[in-house]
């Protein structure tokens, strides 16, 4: 039975978009037939995220409003045959689109897919209501920073008063992913603990996303970090976290910060 999978987040800039093309492309790569759905209106980045910015013809917003069919618009990714993205408008905005609109692609979705991975904008406004709408889990992205986790019980709030299953007496599936972890931060107190941010959101714990280049890297060169770089902390991270969401019995690991030969003999130097 198809799932309906919204990434969320209330705060801007965690990493929603690269998450969901990294978790989108992990599942794929595990066999599950996947779509990736960019709920972004105006501000698109999902299809440069995947490198099919150049392959866009017809987007989400055309297909709601009967432009275009639904296969006109999907995307199939180059790599990776049992993954598709519908992409957002760029010249839109987000008052486009409609709960009637949405509720019939994703009807439509769930004939064609085991996984429909919703990537919602930033904030509490109607396209990030939509994007959750008819989610049966969510994964609420947080860093480990007071403001983040903030906005991100908000969003928790939302999908438990905003959602078809939420009105129908359901409840939605949650799952907390951290980014952009440092473990030498959060040792020198510069951002919240695991612990700490686990007892203010009460969620629990999918994964458990380390900083690194090779997020930035595998971005701006249109891959999914699963997909680019395979064996990068990152994406080993989200391969377990994808493993978790399908029933798994992983072992979490917090990302600890390992110093080569070169930091250790400098920091000996410094000190």
């Amino acid at each position: 039975m198809a799932k309906v999978l919204v990434v969320t987040s209330g705060k801007g800039g965690v990493g929603k978009t690269t998450s969901t093309a990294a978790l989108g492309a992990a599942l794929a790569q595990m066999g599950q037939s996947v779509v990736v759905i960019d709920f972004d209106v105006g501000l698109r980045n999902l299809d440069l995220v995947m490198g099919a910015e150049r392959r866009v013809v017809f987007d989400l917003i055309n297909v709601v409003q009967g432009v275009a069919k639904l296969s006109q618009a999907l995307i199939r990714d180059k790599r990776l045959e049992n993954l598709w993205l519908l992409p957002a408008s760029q010249t839109r905005d987000k008052d486009a689109l409609t709960e009637e609109g949405i509720r019939r692609v994703i009807t439509e979705l769930k004939t064609k897919f085991d996984w429909i991975l919703c990537d919602s904008p930033a904030g509490i406004e109607r396209g990030a209501t939509l994007a959750m709408r008819y989610a049966d889990e969510a994964i609420i992205v947080t860093n480990p920073e007071v403001s983040s986790v903030r906005d991100s019980d908000r969003i928790i709030g939302m999908l438990d008063s905003k959602t078809v299953r939420a009105e129908r007496g359901e409840r939605v599936e949650k799952h907390l992913l951290i980014t952009r972890y440092d473990s030498a931060r959060a040792a020198r107190g510069e951002m919240l603990s695991i612990d700490d941010v686990l007892e203010i959101l009460a969620t629990p714990l999918l994964g458990i996303v380390p900083e690194s280049q090779d997020v930035l890297k595998a971005s701006n060169v249109g891959s999914p970090v699963t997909l680019n770089n395979a064996n990068s902390a990152p994406a080993r991270a989200y391969m377990d976290a994808v493993r978790r969401l399908m029933g798994e019995t992983v072992t979490m690991k917090v990302p600890v910060e390992r110093k080569g030969l070169m930091d250790r003999l400098l920091r000996r130097r410094a000190a």
